[in-house]
């Protein structure tokens, strides 16, 4: 299908992916153990696998950080950044309509981009 959302869920549509994205565009996280510490427990496969299809998918992208032996932190490119919105709107929503969520702070919330 070349329905928008269709192949926006082909790329984004599981629970893993939107939260390698959260960890790495509102926490600044870049590194395959910092995300592997978050507090949801992605295994390391998965892990793997969700930083490779954003990478194919320009969203993330690899730089090495270390020579020696070769070590890569993933980086935000301007496409992934391009999901705030996203992942914004997701926030907000579990938010208000799953009782026992988490609710985010005002600070929390300016970082994700402003909002009435």
């Amino acid at each position: 299908s070349k329905c928008p959302l269709n192949v926006a869920l082909e790329i984004l549509g599981d629970r893993w992916t939107l939260l390698v994205l959260r960890d790495a565009i509102l926490f600044g996280k870049g590194l395959f153990q910092e995300f592997q510490a978050s507090p949801e427990g992605i295994s390391s496969n998965t892990l793997a696998d969700r930083l490779k299809r954003l990478e194919e998918h320009g969203i993330l992208e690899r730089a090495v950080y270390q020579e020696r032996p070769v070590r890569h932190r993933y980086l935000v490119t301007p496409k992934g950044r391009d999901l705030l919105p996203l992942l914004r709107e997701a926030t907000l929503w579990g938010a208000r309509h799953v009782p026992g969520t988490y609710t985010p702070s005002d600070e929390e919330l300016r970082g994700l981009g402003e909002r009435a």
